[in-house]
């Protein structure tokens, strides 16, 4: 059974659930925020789903709901911003408006987060970057999940990154992947709802290759996608999100709540200025070249789908099943 709700109604149920659980009234805004933004464009994984996690890191004191982000200028093109323990979003929304005055001032600009609890998709951290005509990249790391390659243990988180990249003729375009051959919350859903996943997105406990979700979640590992490119890939990511950064490391990550809550680890963002390098231009440029991509068949620019949920969505309503509201309100307070 499913539920469907209006965007209006997702942020009030969200927001309600993290105030009534210990999330102050600027924090449930922000992070609130992320949720109803994932759910807009369709991103279930990233949406309501992730609610019952965010609580539960609240409720057991993981995560602060009442921290205040320290935002730090250290350097010309440098912003670096210490959530205090409380969750990524209200720490990159302290941290956002130096950022761009900095890329602006100098052409490039990087924004490191610490101490932060990361549980959200990585475009809605960079796309507003774009929309202010800047180019922008973000990496965060998590617990692990992933082994290095060869071998068995995990070291390294799923590992997400994003790009995005503003246009002269719509929105920015924007992608976002993990480094793990399936983003681990698209994992959880296929065991939720009993579908399998691809044998290429993990091993069971014994090492073997398996489509079975719950066998790769209950002491089994993730793969990092494309063999040993996604893992080097993922070292990157993990060296640029915690160890730039003062993050945590993956494996330095303690073991989370029973409804895989954020991982207190660490964020860059790298923001530059197209026009200093590109000139006028670079908007139509960039247009003109996307135009090439989507000239070719059935061939899409990364992001289109995402893009197109949101008048849908807008108009008809996100669907969730039916014990998930029920969970989320009873946090709520009620519906």
């Amino acid at each position: 059974m499913t539920k469907t709700l209006r965007i209006e109604e997702v942020r009030d149920l969200a927001t309600r659930a993290l105030a009534n659980n210990g999330a102050s009234d600027e924090n449930a805004a922000a992070v609130a925020g992320v949720v109803t933004s994932a759910e807009l464009n369709a991103c279930a994984s990233h949406g309501l789903f992730r609610i019952p996690g965010y609580v539960s890191s609240l409720v057991n004191g993981r995560a602060d709901g009442n921290a205040v982000p320290v935002v730090e200028d250290v350097a010309p093109g440098m912003v670096a911003v210490d959530a205090k323990g409380g969750f990524a979003p209200p720490a990159m929304r302290a941290g956002r408006a130096m950022l761009i005055e900095k890329t602006r001032a100098q052409g490039i600009a990087v924004l490191g987060i610490r101490d932060s609890y990361h549980f959200a998709a990585v475009w809605p951290d960079i796309e507003p970057l774009a929309e202010a005509d800047l180019m922008a990249i973000g990496f965060v790391n998590s617990k692990s999940y992933i082994p290095p390659w060869g071998g068995r243990t995990p070291l390294y988180g799923t590992d997400p990154m994003a790009f995005a990249c503003p246009r002269a003729d719509g929105p920015p375009m924007c992608w976002d992947q993990a480094s793990a051959a399936l983003a681990r919350g698209e994992i959880m859903l296929a065991a939720r709802d009993g579908h399998s996943v691809p044998e290429t997105a993990g091993l069971d406990s014994d090492g073997n290759p398996t489509g079975d979700p719950n066998a790769i979640l209950e002491g089994g590992v993730q793969l990092a996608f494309g063999g040993y490119k996604g893992a080097s890939i993922a070292m990157m990511v993990e060296i640029l999100a915690a160890g730039l950064t003062g993050g945590n490391f993956g494996y330095e990550v303690a073991e989370q709540n029973d409804f895989g809550g954020p991982s207190p680890c660490g964020e860059c963002v790298i923001a530059i200025d197209p026009s200093r390098l590109g000139g006028d231009g670079f908007a139509w440029r960039i247009e003109r070249f996307f135009n090439r991509i989507t000239e070719d068949h059935d061939a899409r620019l990364p992001g289109d789908r995402r893009i197109a949920a949101r008048t849908r969505v807008e108009k008809e309503g996100t669907t969730i099943p039916v014990a998930l509201y029920e969970k989320i309100a009873e946090l709520a307070g009620g519906a």
